[in-house]
C-alpha cells in the first residue's frame, strides 16, 4: 500500500456552483455528517464571506463533532486595496472558527494584470501576507493556485514563484488548479513532476471536467507527487463538473494501491453517491462509474451468459467492494435473481412463496415505468414486497379525503384536510389544518390513526421532496415524491408517483406510516 492521499470534498462550496443544484443550510448539514462518517479528510462548507446561508452554515457546522474530517472555510487572498489585516473576506473566514482554511490567489499574469489590475510583484505580496496572517491566527492553510496551470503554461517562472510566496508564508499544503478544465493528463503529469523538483511543500490537484478529463488529471497528478485531491460527490460543479471523488477513491485505492478512506467505508461508497442525489434533488446518473445503477448492468447475448459463469469476464471489479451490485436486465430469471437477493438482504423469505416471485418482479417494473423509483426508497419497497407474498402490512383502509386550500387577500393561505378511513372494520372521520396539503393530510391522518397506535406520535416527516418526471408536459407533467421519516433510532424513505402531486404524495405518506407500524409490530413481537 502506497502512502495516505488526503481526500479533500468540495461538493458543499464549488459543488453548489453546477447548474441545478442547489443546497439548504440543513442539506448541507446532513451530507457533511455523511462525508464525515465516509472517512474523508476535509470538508469544504462554503465561502462564509459571500452570502448570509454559508455564514450560517459555519455557526451550525461549529456545533456537530467531526470524527474524521476537518471543516474548511474558503475565501480569497485579500483584496489589493485593503491591508490584510482590514480585509473583510478574511474577518468572515476567521469568524467561521474552522481548523482549516482553504484560500486562493492568482497564478496567471492574465488575471493578475486583467482581473486585479496590480503587478506581479504586488500579487505575489498579497499571497504572502494573505496566507503569513492565516498562519498567524492558528489555521491549517490550504492554498489553492487558481488556473496554476494556464499560469504555467503561459509563464512557468511566474507561476512557480506564486507557489513560492505561499510555501513560504507557511501554507501546509499548495494545491494546482485546472480551473477551466482544459489540460491534458500528460501536460498534468509534467507540470507537477517539474513543480515537485523546484518546490518542497506538499502538493495537491484540483480539476475540472471541461474536457471529461478531470478524474484522469487527478490521478496523473497523484502519480506525479501530489499527496492531495479535490473533487466533488459525482463530480458537480460549475460548468462541465469537479472531478468526480466517486471514481478518483475507488481508482486510487482499488487499483493504484493508495489509502483513501478506511476500507471498510468503500463499500458505503454508492450509497453516499446516492444520498447525495437525493439531497440535492437531482436524478443519479445512471451511467456513473463504479456508484451508477448500470455501472454493473448487463443485458443480453455473450455477455449475460458469460457474467453468469465468471462475472470478472465483463466486470473491471466487484461491484460490492464500492457497494454496488450486478444487474442482468433481459430474462425474467435476471429479475427473479435480483428480486431474491433483495429479500435476503431484507429477510424476507420468498423461497416458500416462489410462485409469487414474476408477479413481483413484473409488478416492480410495471410502477418504475409509472415514475417510481425504489433505490432511495427502502420502506415502499419493502412493504412491495412484502405485499407481494401476501402479507398484511396495511393497518388501515382509505375511504376517502378532501383537502382545501382558501386564500384571502393579504393572508397566507390555509389548507384543511377531512378524512375518511377504518381500521379493523372501525370507521374514523377526522380533519385537520396544516401548513400546506400535504402537511394537512399528515395531521388529519395522524388524528384518525393515533387513538389505534399511540406509537406513532413518535414519528414524524423528515424531509419531504418532489421531482417532476416528464418536464415537458408542464402542469400535467407526471411527479415523484420522497418522503423521509425518523423515530428516535432511525430513518426510512418511502415512494409515490402520479400525475397528481397530492396523489403521489399521499402514496409516499401513507406507506411511510404502514412501513413505520409495521416495524414497530415486528420490534414487539421479537421482544415477546
Amino acid at each position: 500500500m502506497h502512502n495516505k492521499i488526503r481526500i479533500f470534498d468540495t461538493t458543499l462550496r464549488d459543488g453548489t456552483q453546477g447548474e441545478k443544484i442547489s443546497l439548504s443550510v440543513n442539506d448541507k448539514i446532513k451530507i457533511a455528517r455523511r462525508l464525515d462518517d465516509f472517512g474523508v479528510d476535509f470538508i469544504e462548507g462554503g465561502w462564509p464571506g459571500s452570502n448570509p446561508k454559508d455564514r450560517l452554515f459555519f455557526e451550525k457546522a461549529g456545533e456537530l463533532n467531526f470524527r474524521q474530517a476537518r471543516l474548511v472555510a474558503f475565501g480569497s487572498t485579500h483584496h489589493p486595496a485593503r491591508p490584510v489585516e482590514k480585509d473583510a473576506n478574511l474577518r468572515e473566514l476567521l469568524l467561521a472558527e474552522t481548523p482549516a482554511i482553504s484560500i486562493f490567489g492568482k497564478s496567471w499574469l492574465l488575471h493578475v494584470k486583467e482581473a486585479l489590475n496590480i503587478s506581479p510583484d504586488e500579487n505575489l505580496k498579497i499571497i504572502e501576507e494573505t496566507v503569513a496572517y492565516l498562519k498567524r491566527h492558528g489555521r491549517e492553510v490550504i492554498y489553492d493556485a487558481e488556473h496554476f496551470f494556464d499560469g504555467f503554461k503561459d509563464n512557468p517562472d511566474y507561476a512557480l514563484k506564486t507557489l513560492q510566496a505561499a510555501a513560504d508564508a507557511g501554507a501546509d499544503v499548495l494545491v494546482l488548479a485546472d480551473t477551466n478544465g482544459g489540460s491534458l493528463p500528460s501536460e498534468i503529469l509534467r507540470t507537477v513532476l517539474t513543480v515537485k523538483k523546484n518546490i518542497s511543500a506538499p502538493l495537491g490537484i484540483h480539476a475540472h471536467n471541461d474536457s471529461d478529463l478531470a478524474v484522469a488529471n487527478s490521478l496523473a497528478a497523484v502519480q506525479a507527487g501530489c499527496n492531495h485531491v479535490q473533487g466533488t460527490i459525482n463530480g458537480t460543479g460549475e460548468r462541465c463538473g469537479n472531478a468526480n471523488l466517486c471514481s478518483i477513491i475507488p481508482n486510487l485505492q482499488l487499483k493504484m494501491g493508495f489509502r483513501c478512506i478506511p476500507d471498510d467505508k468503500l463499500r458505503e461508497l454508492t450509497e453516499l453517491s446516492r444520498y447525495v442525489s437525493e439531497i440535492a434533488n437531482v436524478s443519479h446518473p445512471g451511467n456513473l462509474p463504479f456508484v451508477g445503477s448500470s455501472a454493473f448492468a448487463h443485458k443480453g447475448g455473450i455477455h449475460v451468459s458469460a457474467v453468469m459463469k465468471n462475472a470478472r469476464t465483463y466486470e473491471h471489479l466487484d461491484p460490492e467492494n464500492v457497494g454496488n451490485h450486478r444487474r442482468v436486465l433481459v430474462s425474467d430469471l435476471s429479475g427473479r435473481s435480483n428480486i431474491l437477493y433483495k429479500a435476503g438482504e431484507l429477510a424476507i423469505d420468498l423461497a416458500h412463496h416462489e410462485a409469487r416471485v414474476p408477479e413481483v418482479v413484473q409488478t416492480i417494473k410495471r410502477l418504475e415505468n409509472e415514475g417510481y423509483q425504489f433505490e432511495a426508497a427502502e420502506g415502499s419497497f419493502e412493504l412491495l414486497l412484502r405485499r407481494g407474498i401476501g402479507e398484511p402490512v396495511d393497518f388501515f383502509r382509505l375511504e376517502s379525503f378532501r383537502v382545501v386550500i382558501e386564500k384571502r387577500p393579504d393572508e397566507t393561505p390555509v389548507s384543511e384536510a377531512s378524512i375518511k378511513v377504518r381500521v379493523n372494520g372501525v370507521p374514523e372521520h377526522t380533519a385537520a389544518e396544516g401548513d400546506g396539503p400535504v402537511n394537512a393530510l399528515d395531521n388529519a391522518l395522524r388524528k384518525s390513526l393515533e387513538k389505534f397506535f399511540p406509537e406513532l406520535m413518535n414519528m414524524h416527516l423528515s424531509d419531504y421532496k418532489v421531482r417532476v418526471l416528464n418536464e415537458d408536459s408542464g402542469t400535467a407533467a407526471k411527479v415523484r415524491v420522497l418522503i423521509e421519516s425518523k423515530d428516535n433510532h432511525s430513518r426510512w424513505t418511502t415512494v409515490g408517483a402520479s400525475e397528481n402531486i397530492i396523489e403521489a404524495s399521499w402514496r409516499a405518506l401513507t406507506d411511510s406510516i404502514s412501513y413505520y407500524l409495521l416495524k414497530h409490530q415486528d420490534k414487539a413481537r421479537r421482544e415477546k
